[in-house]
């Protein structure tokens, strides 16, 4: 099967203007995200798609392949399906361009079950939530799952909402949701056509569109954390970190 990584760069985020191109380390975030994407097995290519030639050249400064799409886009997935129509692929995977540390074994194993499941359409990954802060930040989007491995919501709030207490233990409180998304090309072609929904709205998810249309969507565990780059503050964090 033919698998592709799109990575959707949008210059003008309301809370990081720039984030693409803002410097950690040496290399701008977008130069990161690709790298980490570059690492993935199995995958047939990896391109950046942007509605900035500012974005475009940086990416073609580090010598990596680039699309210019629409500045009308709402999503990143309308985005990434954009360039998804001009390939042959079977599976694209969306990698948001603000995870320049993502582990290359995540997106991986994210794509595994589009390959061996044949009634799986799209899938994404979580992992495990061991800090209460973590659990009631709203910056942090959660994810709940039936016992087969499905998603059954995804939501800014604490989700489960423990109402005698937290427990005691090592079990994890709840899961956080990866930001990867790897569809099977129609699928994705089929989602980005479809109108946005009333709980995608009210949580500014646009997971939540297959969900509420009665899509199933698997979620596979991530061997580690991963972190988005989505304020001042976060950004700052990863300078750190490097």
């Amino acid at each position: 099967m033919k698998v592709f990584v799109v990575i959707p760069a949008r210059y003008s985020s309301s809370r990081l203007p720039g984030k693409p191109l803002a410097i950690i380390g040496t290399k701008p975030m977008i130069q990161w995200v690709y790298e980490r994407a570059s690492r993935v097995r199995g995958v047939n290519g990896v391109i950046v798609a942007t509605d900035n030639r500012k974005v475009a050249a940086a990416v073609k400064s580090f010598g990596a392949d680039v699309r210019m799409t629409s500045s009308r886009h709402r999503t990143g997935t309308e985005r990434v399906a954009e360039v998804a129509r001009s390939l042959r692929a079977d599976i694209i995977v969306n990698l948001q361009g603000d995870v320049p540390f993502v582990d290359p074994r995540t997106i991986e194993k994210t794509v595994v079950p589009l390959i061996k499941e044949e009634g799986v359409v799209m899938a994404t990954a979580m992992y495990p939530i061991f800090e209460t802060n973590v659990l009631e930040s709203r910056d942090v989007v959660k994810v709940v799952i039936d016992m087969d491995g499905y998603a059954i919501y995804f939501s800014r709030q604490p989700i489960p909402c423990y109402r005698d207490g937290f427990p005691g233990g090592k079990a994890p409180l709840g899961y956080k949701h990866i930001g990867i998304y790897a569809y099977r090309r129609d699928f994705l072609l089929k989602l980005s056509r479809m109108k946005p929904t009333p709980l995608e709205k009210a949580e500014s998810l646009e997971q939540l569109r297959a969900l509420e249309r009665g899509f199933r969507i698997r979620v596979v565990a991530a061997p580690s954390d991963s972190i988005h780059i989505d304020t001042h503050e976060d950004l700052e964090r990863a300078r750190r970190l490097v």
